[in-house]
């Protein structure tokens, strides 16, 4: 649902907030939380962005959602397809998809964005970026087939920030100069 009388983005003190989602004691619902991780290892986040580890705090995330013009959220959610696959759902399919597609967090993150729109303070767009899961059981490690489309997932977040203005880029210098990668004048290599 779009917000009915959007905020201009200068009331926001977020411009892009990514927010990686899910438990991780619980298999494959925890692969918001290591996507964001591995955006914020493998990328220079560029002012105007922040990533965030929202893992299952619920309504705790009123108060960055709040101050957010455009959020991504990035978690495990319940689709067609085989497990691992990419999932990317937007504006007025976003509620839905978090009250019906989540894994069991699910309740806290429609609540979240209820309390938002409630507060007036709902962001003017909201997507939802995630990988289809195999198992949501009790354990640590990420199924073969989340594990294998991880990074793909974390290359679609990238451009999803990319295509709202905000560059990103693996960051340069020896120890994070991505092999293959011409970054020109920004590296010095």
């Amino acid at each position: 649902m779009s917000d009915p009388s959007p905020h201009r983005s200068q009331d926001r003190t977020i411009a892009v907030l990514v927010l990686g989602l899910g438990n991780v004691l619980l298999g494959d619902d925890g692969l918001g939380v290591d996507a964001v991780a591995r955006l914020a290892r493998d990328y220079s986040i560029p002012a105007g962005v922040r990533l965030a580890d929202g893992g299952t705090l619920g309504l705790s995330l009123l108060g960055l959602l709040a101050e957010s013009d455009r959020v991504i959220l990035v978690d495990a959610v319940r689709a067609d397809g085989l497990p691992g696959s990419l999932v990317r759902i937007a504006g007025d399919d976003v509620m839905d998809a978090v009250r019906d597609r989540l894994s069991p967090h699910q309740v806290g993150v429609a609540d979240v964005l209820d309390a938002a729109r409630l507060i007036d303070r709902y962001p003017n767009a909201v997507t939802l970026l995630g990988l289809v899961p195999h198992t949501l059981d009790l354990n640590t490690e990420r199924s073969d087939a989340v594990a294998a489309n991880l990074d793909r997932l974390v290359a679609a977040v990238a451009r999803e920030v990319e295509g709202l203005g905000y560059p990103m880029h693996p960051p340069c210098g020896p120890q994070g100069h991505a092999v293959g990668l011409d970054c020109g004048d920004r590296c010095g290599l």
